[in-house]
């Protein structure tokens, strides 16, 4: 990965003076191209929004990994971090300025998951290997070229293990969950943007879990709050007014937008509030279940993520093979992990 630096100058044939005077000018002129061998790394990552609490989380955490890889090998390594502010055209534009100024990788966060193909092929004609996280692209797309690859999470496996936490309260204390007594558990879900695959994935498999446990439950609303903390607190205000105390439990594809429902309950003070769960296991998110609003979520290892995009972009630069647990050629998975108040401090110190 490494590029071949040009000599700036060339030897000639001179009289001592004149060849020590030519030296000199060489050696000036060799400082000025960059001298010797490109030693840095540069990496360009795109964001598909730094509003977002977990991928801004991420992006400081590229950022600390970056100052310990240098501070640990000597390597200079330059970050660059876009902000696609939602918008695709915006992220692409990016990647082409990226790719401009000579970044040896690419990480990209997708704004829209069907724009995976055209980066991919941006990236195989400049021979950058490419790496995209957090918004997994379609299978077809990681496979246009051997230089792809995905660093997340299984969405189905947080979707599970939130409903699991669901199942857990009410069969710990199924009274005080069952509000009205009817045995069914009747539920709200604030979900993420629509035909993103972890939205999908959440959706569908926390209410499975609850349901594979064998509790019955009715959905009264769900909802496209587009992981927004603000458009997750519209949201559940318009359910409150709607269903009142009947909503027993609310489910959030993530903690922003089940922030956003505490901050519609706590602006509207009632005696009992709805049991809410959400995924992520963001630091204000932690917060809340240390104070008792937010029930639990399920930790997705941002950090991991990241480590394990950085420890990547190094081998490949190196011309080493990576040193991370590749699946399938492309894919590094990192595992979820449920949060609850009774095993946060883990959590807190990590």
């Amino acid at each position: 990965m490494r590029r071949k630096t040009r000599s700036c100058c060339s030897p000639s044939c001179r009289p001592p003076a004149a060849r020590r005077a030519a030296l000199l000018a060489a050696l000036l002129l060799l400082s000025a191209c960059g001298g010797g061998k490109d030693e840095s790394l540069r990496i360009g990552a795109a964001l598909y929004t730094q509003d977002d609490t977990f991928i801004s989380a991420m992006a400081q955490d590229l950022e600390g990994l970056v100052r310990e890889a240098e501070s640990g090998t000597g390597e200079k390594i330059t970050l660059f971090i876009a902000d696609g502010k939602s918008s695709q055209s915006t992220q692409m534009d990016q990647v082409d300025r990226f790719l401009a100024r000579g970044c040896d990788v690419l990480f990209v966060n997708l704004v829209d998951r069907t724009a995976a193909a055209v980066i991919a092929d941006k990236a195989e004609a400049e021979g950058v290997p490419l790496v995209f996280f957090n918004r997994q692209p379609v299978a077809e797309d990681i496979q246009r070229w051997d230089q792809i690859y995905y660093v997340g999470a299984d969405a189905r496996e947080s979707g599970e293990l939130q409903g699991k936490l669901v199942l857990d309260a009410w069969r710990a204390d199924r009274e005080a969950l069952d509000r009205n007594g009817d045995g069914v558990l009747q539920y709200v879900m604030l979900e993420g943007e629509p035909g993103h695959q972890d939205s999908l994935l959440r959706t569908e498999y926390s209410i499975k879990a609850v349901t594979d446990g064998g509790v019955e439950v009715e959905k009264l609303a769900s909802e496209t709050a587009n992981w927004n903390r603000a458009q997750g607190a519209a949201r559940t205000v318009q359910w409150l007014e709607e269903f009142g105390d009947g909503v027993e439990v609310i489910f959030s594809n993530n903690d922003d937008m089940a922030l956003g429902a505490i901050d519609a309950l706590a602006d509207t003070p009632r005696d009992r509030w709805p049991l809410i769960v959400g995924v992520d296991a963001t630091a204000p998110a932690l917060e809340a279940v240390a104070a008792g609003q937010l029930y639990g979520t399920v930790h997705n290892d941002g950090r991991g993520q990241a480590q394990a995009m950085m420890d990547l972009a190094l081998a490949l630069w190196r011309g080493e093979d990576p040193a991370v647990d590749l699946k399938e050629g492309h894919y590094v998975w990192l595992p979820y992990r449920p949060v609850t108040l009774e095993n946060l401090d883990e959590f807190l110190e990590d």
